[in-house]
């Protein structure tokens, strides 16, 4: 009789990531065994190598392979702009974007007083020390439109407050979104936020 513990556990492990339940993580384990030389042996390696070298960058919160992350240490984006968002998935949407030129600071999550979630166990005090230091001249607070992101955008405005000219993003309706499929709260932000045509 054969120990199938190790594919199981791979697919218990799979199961655990965002997006992916028990059937998919099982389609996705049987899929890279078959493709085993183009897909497992080079994955297995990837990972290996990106668990001994991912790291925070120490100024911003980005992950990469370096101490300071490449946005950081190109001079080039040294605007006085600065972009907090809530967690390094937001900084990559932006980067996606290819609009903003500026640096990021990665809070780590939101304030949220039901999880016991202050402002020391986020980057806020951090950020404080990056607008004194780093010539700042302005903070775009990219922050989800939850009741927990607009809180923390809230609290961090009135920290930042006559130190620095401070924005948020635009919201309301997406670009080819359509009225009948939006929900409530983004039709009444789009239209607070209207502007002459």
């Amino acid at each position: 009789m054969r120990d199938d513990s190790d594919i199981d556990a791979l697919i218990s492990m799979m199961a655990r990531l965002p997006g992916l339940g028990p059937r998919s993580a099982r389609r996705a384990v049987l899929h890279m065994i078959r493709k085993r030389g183009l897909l497992l042996g080079p994955l297995a390696d990837l990972m290996t190598r990106v668990a001994r070298d991912a790291r925070e960058c120490l100024n911003c919160g980005n992950i990469g392979t370096q101490d300071i992350c490449e946005i950081c240490d190109d001079p080039r984006r040294a605007t006085g702009l600065l972009c907090v968002v809530e967690d390094v998935a937001d900084l990559w949407a932006m980067e996606r974007a290819s609009v903003f030129k500026g640096r990021y600071h990665v809070l780590g999550g939101t304030l949220s007083a039901l999880d016991a979630v202050g402002p020391e166990e986020l980057r806020i005090p951090k950020l404080q020390a990056r607008v004194e230091s780093e010539e700042i001249t302005e903070v775009i607070l990219a922050l989800n439109a939850t009741i927990d992101g607009q809180t923390t955008a809230h609290y961090i405005a009135d920290q930042l407050e006559g130190r620095v000219t401070l924005s948020s993003l635009a919201q309301g309706v997406p670009i080819g979104g359509e009225l009948d499929y939006l929900d409530e709260g983004t039709i009444s932000a789009a239209l607070t936020a209207r502007k002459p045509v």
